[in-house]
């Protein structure tokens, strides 16, 4: 038997004909029962469903995990140690430096000179007498104090030092806010990445079914071949996709288990979902999309483009190391400056020396040791080093004004990075709100498409494209979610002002 899609059954008696329409309407209810209705009712139920176990990890939990465990938010902190013991050590040149020297000297056999026998009336003209300078045993010890009384090089490298330490500083809070977002977008791919996975599955197992019941229809005689046929090809393109998702979500997956050093990978779970998360009333959501919602801010953001350049300006951190840099840069080249004054400092030593012959006894005999003592003031001036000096005041102005240009350029590429994500921010939000409304409508679209299908009114094919609409609208939504998440955590990043790194980043947006 065969159909004609326009003309009805051909080549069958009538009774047959209304039989064979008898038949498949109850079939269609049949399969309405079994297929449709469970779709219907996944459809409607909340996609926390779809929601790990309890052990999954909320985002703040994840975020506080990656900045107690995360390597290179460590490698940062051993970096500021480094920077701060680099202050400790330019400090020295400001100190006072003493220092002490001692030497014992056994002269195994002592030197000696020759002098004119002056002493010997009997000596003639050429006779010499040998004699013997320094004892068997020698003992000398000093002690040396110096203290810089003006030395304009030494105060200057403890500021270039300290500017150092500060810039270290402001770098361990820039690798925490990169790591924070990092961290937020990891959590959101993974996110989104499982809504694909569970849309795709409910496809891959809706095809399932009604390939199982179109082939029952079709050794029944009331489906022909090609439908058949249809609903295998479209398994076979959809259980690739399945795979795909499968893949992408356990990707990242890891990607995210790496910024925690979790050494099982595979196994991590993330709480929330995206598809269920309502930007409009964060009180109705779950408590793990709550979470996700403290994350970004809810303040209206049109309009207030220009607050937030200025807190970018203010607070960014890789405009503040910039501009540390620029200082930086100007005391390397006053430091050089510096050589050119003289340096004072004053000194003082003690000298305490014995010496005697026989069996060494330290010291022991008060007449056969001395003691000295000095003080002074040492004055140095340079004066010609062969225009040496020039050349390095010169390099190290050409670097102070490249840093100064390298910081303004940031400031301008600051600007229009925070407004774009103002705009991205806001459409993103603006179409989460329309495709809210599109899911509704393909809800209600499914329940129609369901309830004809179940009176036999409308084919699997009316079913099929209408429970497709409802999942990829779904998806749309989710999307819109995420893009609003995505530049909601950039734009964190951006304005220098990150949850859990930045205490008061919400008192500074006035929330």
């Amino acid at each position: 038997m065969m159909r004609d899609g326009a003309r009805g059954w051909t080549g069958v008696p009538r009774k047959l004909r209304d039989v064979g329409v008898f038949v498949n309407a109850v079939l269609c209810m049949a399969v309405a029962a079994e297929t449709a209705l469970p779709a219907h009712l996944a459809a409607q139920e909340p996609v926390s469903a779809a929601v790990p176990a309890s052990d999954a990890l909320t985002l703040p939990e994840v975020v506080s995990m990656a900045l107690r465990r995360n390597r290179d938010v460590r490698d940062a902190r051993f970096a500021l140690d480094l920077a701060q013991e680099q202050v400790s050590e330019a400090w020295g040149g400001v100190l006072p430096t003493v220092s002490m020297d001692a030497n014992y000297t056994r002269n195994v056999s002592p030197a000696v000179t020759f002098m004119p026998a002056f002493f010997d009336p009997n000596a003639g003209p050429d006779d010499f007498i040998q004699v013997q300078f320094g004892a068997d045993n020698s003992w000398n010890t000093s002690i040396v104090v110096e203290q810089p009384l003006f030395d304009a090089r030494v105060f200057i490298g403890l500021g270039a030092a300290q500017r150092l330490a500060s810039i270290q500083e402001e770098f361990v809070r820039g690798r925490s806010q990169n790591l924070v977002t990092r961290v937020r977008l990891a959590y959101y791919d993974l996110l989104l990445a499982q809504e694909q996975e569970r849309l795709t599955r409910n496809s891959v197992t809706r095809v399932r079914q009604s390939l199982k019941e179109t082939s029952a229809m079709n050794r029944a005689g009331l489906v022909s071949d090609y439908d058949q046929l249809r609903i295998e090809v479209e398994l076979a393109n959809l259980e690739p996709n399945l795979r795909r998702a499968e893949n992408a979500a356990m990707q990242f997956r890891r990607v995210l288990a790496v910024e925690l050093a979790l050494e099982d990978q595979e196994s991590l779970q993330v709480a929330g979902s995206l598809a269920s998360m309502d930007l409009d009333d964060p009180a109705g959501n779950t408590p793990a999309n709550r979470a996700i919602l403290a994350f970004a801010g809810s303040a209206p953001l049109e309009g207030a483009a220009e607050q937030r350049v200025e807190q970018a300006w203010q607070r960014r951190s890789d405009l503040r190391q910039l501009e540390m840099a620029e200082r930086l840069r100007h005391s390397e080249m006053r430091l050089e400056q510096m050589q050119y004054l003289p340096t004072v400092s004053f000194f003082g030593n003690y000298v305490l020396q014995a010496q005697q012959n026989g069996a060494p006894d330290f010291f022991g005999d008060p007449m056969s040791r001395a003691s000295a003592q000095a003080v002074g003031i040492s004055v140095s001036v340079p004066i010609f080093e062969g225009f040496r000096k020039d050349a390095r005041v010169d390099q190290r102005r050409a670097a102070w004004r490249q840093a100064e240009t390298q910081f303004r350029f940031a400031r301008d590429q600051a600007a229009s990075q925070v407004k774009s994500l103002i705009e991205l921010a806001d459409e993103a939000r603006a179409r989460a709100r329309g495709q809210k409304l599109a899911v509704d409508q393909a809800q209600r679209g499914f329940e129609i498409a369901s309830a004809q299908y179940r009176e036999g009114l409308s084919g699997q094919l009316e079913l099929t494209d209408a429970e497709v609409a409802l999942r990829q609208s779904e998806f749309n939504y989710a999307q819109a979610v995420y893009d609003y998440l995505v530049a909601w955590a950039q734009l964190d990043e951006a304005v220098g002002a990150v949850p859990m790194v930045d205490s008061e980043f919400r008192q500074a947006d006035g929330q």
